[in-house]
């Protein structure tokens, strides 16, 4: 293995909407390259076009009206839509050169998205009780990040979703992530007016704090 691909990170950021088996494709090849010692770490950042995605905990009923495609992934977690004004994160870390451990990476993913929201003025937070980040409003709280991983060969990929100014109501096609009792935001949905360029940056500033 090439020692200088221990730990360079590249960063990409594709301009118009992937297709989601065009990047799942990409995504799996590039995890397969960095595991073989081929190919540097990255962090992805792209929108897809509308689409529902389902996690390895899925529930069919929790698909109720399946307006755009529909993808089973091997990703964590349940289900999950994407469409433009998300940015995407796919983050492809090879943990046997950084820390073995898939809930301390799963804790560093909430931790980036936490920093990366501070920094454009949202406090997110945890809850012990259910994944991604949230929101606390004033009666309410609601999901602004979503987090679904896969590992394999210690190496990960698929990674947050983080809602910047997307159609909200396309989120009502499912039950997003399994909950019911809590709904969903985004920055635009809170006020923040921020461009997705500013969302990348505050990623990449939030991503150095966590991971190095």
């Amino acid at each position: 293995m090439d020692a200088s691909l221990k730990t360079r990170l590249e960063w990409k950021a594709s301009p118009s909407l992937t297709p989601y088996p065009e990047a799942l494709a990409a995504m799996e090849a590039r995890a397969d390259a960095i595991a073989s010692g081929t190919a540097n770490e990255q962090v992805w950042l792209l929108e897809h076009p509308p689409i529902y995605t389902a996690g390895t905990s899925a529930k069919d009923s929790d698909l109720i009206d399946a307006r755009f495609p529909v993808y089973r992934t091997g990703r964590g977690g349940q289900f999950t839509y994407h469409g433009p004004g998300q940015r995407i994160g796919y983050v492809m870390l090879n943990l046997k050169h950084r820390n073995p451990d898939v809930r301390a990476y799963v804790h560093d993913l909430e931790q980036w998205l936490i920093e990366a929201l501070a920094l454009l003025g949202v406090k997110g937070e945890r809850r012990a009780d259910r994944v991604g980040i949230w929101v606390a409003r004033e009666l309410r709280e609601d999901k602004i990040a979503a987090i679904g991983v896969r590992i394999r060969h210690w190496v990960t990929f698929h990674g947050v979703a983080v809602n910047v100014n997307p159609d909200l109501s396309h989120f009502t096609g499912i039950v997003p992530c399994g909950v019911t009792a809590h709904g969903v935001t985004s920055l635009a949905d809170l006020g923040v007016k921020a461009s997705m360029a500013d969302v990348d940056e505050a990623l990449k500033r939030g991503f150095a704090k966590v991971f190095g």
